[in-house]
């Protein structure tokens, strides 16, 4: 996922400013690229949930900054942390599946579509879960 040449500690500096820049700020330091990569996708889904909440009270500034963040997160930290040379046809399907999920979550946003919210959760739903189970043998490769 991270250019040819980086050293792990050069990738977890990038997924840390990634990280910093979508604005979550707990347990950055120290954490693996990976973790990193778990904390991006537990902030999306922490976001996603925020907007439901928003959008069923009708507080659309809450709503908007809450879908807002889900967004940065998918674009900011996900996608663009993504190196489509190394990773190939997977990192290539990530990148389209992120496009993909940043405009839904515009038109959800524009349009107050709580079944866009859904979907996309739904389609970030597996990302999250394989992230988490090769969790253990990344851990082990990154130190």
């Amino acid at each position: 996922m991270f250019a040819p040449n980086d050293s792990p500690r050069n990738a977890t500096r990038a997924l840390a400013g990634a990280y910093h820049t979508v604005g979550v700020e707990t347990g950055v330091a120290g954490a693996s690229p990976h973790r990193l990569v778990a904390m991006l996708l537990e902030g999306f889904g922490d976001a996603i949930a925020q907007a439901r909440t928003a959008m069923a009270k009708r507080e659309i500034e809450a709503k908007c900054k809450a879908i807002s963040r889900a967004v940065r997160i998918v674009d900011e930290g996900l996608r663009a942390n993504l190196d489509l040379t190394a990773g190939g046809k997977l990192a290539q399907d990530l990148a389209d599946l992120y496009r993909y999920v940043a405009i839904r979550l515009t038109e959800a946003n524009l349009r107050n579509d709580l079944s866009a919210l859904d979907e996309c959760s739904s389609l970030m739903e597996p990302v999250r879960s394989a992230w988490a189970a090769i969790g253990p043998a990344a851990s082990h490769k990154v130190q």
